[in-house]
């Protein structure tokens, strides 16, 4: 889109200085770019936010759909568990649903008693995501304290919170020129890519594919 920010010219108004341009303005454009594909429907990743309880005779998941569609008497797996159950229900403050979707927060009853904590995942068994303690990623280090790659740190992904430390540094990314240097650690704001190890398997997907499951 063609702009001057001094003169105003399609900025918000389409210019009448530039004929030959027959687009919309910036913001028309803005208001009304496509953004529904910025979601996943494809893969199911329920990540449990919080069990409910109230009684011997019900026991609920509630989250909110990261991705995919979860539906009535879908088969679904337990992660970590791998234990499989049909959904029975799917539960919101305004009564039940057929089905749900990202970013709908639902509770979730199955069909069988299957122990499943905050944090964990429930999925489809044909669908599942990379369970694994070793994670390559890109870091943005946000803290005015250099990096110390000998300490232990908290990750928190989707729902679930373990411990991770810092196993290499592959490179620091220059935000101007984007070289790549090697360096033993980061300063604040800079950016880079690092090799993690998390104290306990975390359930992921590659960023470009979902970004709910692949950021933390």
């Amino acid at each position: 889109i063609p702009l001057s920010a001094l003169k105003g010219d399609n900025v918000v108004d389409i210019s009448d200085r530039m004929p030959w341009y027959h687009g919309n303005s910036m913001l028309e454009f803005l208001e009304t770019v496509h953004i529904s594909s910025d979601r996943n429907f494809e893969d199911l990743r329920y990540p449990v936010q919080y069990v409910s309880r109230p009684s011997i005779d019900f026991r609920g998941f509630a989250a909110t759909v990261a991705s995919g569609v979860i539906r009535q008497g879908d088969e679904v797996m337990a992660l970590p568990s791998r234990k499989t159950s049909k959904v029975k229900s799917i539960l919101t403050y305004d009564g039940d649903l057929e089905y749900a979707y990202p970013p709908q927060a639902v509770t979730v009853t199955l069909e069988d008693e299957i122990d499943i904590s905050r944090g964990e995942m429930i999925i489809h068994p044909d669908n599942l995501p990379k369970v694994d303690r070793h994670i390559e990623a890109n870091l943005v280090w946000m803290d005015e304290k250099p990096m110390n790659p000998n300490t232990q740190f908290l990750i928190k992904h989707t729902t679930n919170t373990t411990k991770a430390r810092i196993d290499a540094i592959q490179y620091k990314i220059d935000v101007n020129t984007l070289e790549k240097t090697e360096v033993d650690h980061f300063e604040l704001n800079e950016i880079g890519r690092v090799v993690l190890t998390t104290i306990k398997p975390l359930f992921f997907d590659p960023y470009r594919k979902n970004r709910n499951t692949g950021s933390f």
